[in-house]
């Protein structure tokens, strides 16, 4: 398998951001420059996304799991904080499957435990079909719109629409078949690590039953709700996002 792209700065403890559907390292901006101060911050490009654009994409979220955790140990990193956002969020709780004694805390943020994703704007399946139908740009674009409240004039609407058009076709539509054939609810159970759940009150992409579940399955875990943000309260209300994961991260 090729190298993805791994956005890697600061030092100490290491942080994962993992982004999601359409996404990119570059999402993470407003959050690296923030958590560079205190911690080695590594955000990887998914296969056939972002700068791994030229990398083969992935039809399954344990292969995308499986290639972030293979970079990780290239870079020799042993024990990391890991965060994950929407489809990232699918793919941190299987990398909790597959290496959960490397996770020193998990952050499940706008995301569910389930891939076929009950209650989003519209199903997998007309995604697919749109995507076929419209071409890539123009359906990041519709779809990167319903990530933001206030749409295509939010302040960093811009960060999703580049990482859109970085996508490769093939890379969009393996990640809606991935996501489609995907269910972590019967691994929450397994999941002991310490988990904060992050989500935004009006997020179009997953319903509260989503991050319910997510709170009532996983043991240790506590729910955060942010109020007047969509999908991404990360560019939405990047302060209040930033305090929340640092208090969380530095809490013993």
């Amino acid at each position: 398998m090729q190298d993805i792209f791994i956005e890697d700065v600061g030092s100490g403890i290491p942080l994962v951001l993992v982004h999601g559907f359409l996404g990119s390292s570059e999402m993470w901006t407003l959050q690296t420059d923030f958590f560079k101060r205190n911690f080695r911050v590594l955000a990887p490009a998914l296969p056939g996304f972002g700068k791994s654009n030229k990398v083969k994409s992935c039809n399954s979220i344990e292969s995308m799991a499986k290639s972030i955790l293979t970079s990780l140990e290239k870079k020799k990193i042993e024990r990391f904080y890991l965060l994950g956002h929407s489809m990232g969020g699918m793919i941190v709780q299987e990398m909790v499957k597959l290496a959960d004694e490397k996770i020193l805390k998990l952050i499940c943020y706008g995301t569910g435990p389930r891939g076929n994703i009950p209650g989003r704007f519209e199903t997998i399946d007309v995604s697919r079909e749109k995507l076929k139908t419209n071409g890539l740009d123009n359906t990041a674009y519709r779809i990167a719109k319903t990530w933001f409240i206030e749409g295509e004039k939010s302040k960093y609407f811009y960060l999703c629409k580049e990482a859109g058009k970085q996508t490769s076709l093939e890379a969009a539509d393996n990640a809606l078949v991935a996501m489609k054939n995907w269910s972590g609810i019967e691994n929450l159970k397994n999941i002991k690590n310490e988990t904060l759940i992050i989500w935004g009150d009006q997020d179009k992409a997953y319903n509260l039953n989503q991050v319910e579940t997510l709170k009532e399955n996983i043991t240790n875990s506590d729910l955060r709700i942010v109020d007047g943000c969509s999908h991404n309260v990360h560019l939405e209300k990047p302060d209040e996002f930033n305090t929340i994961v640092s208090e969380f991260l530095k809490k013993n």
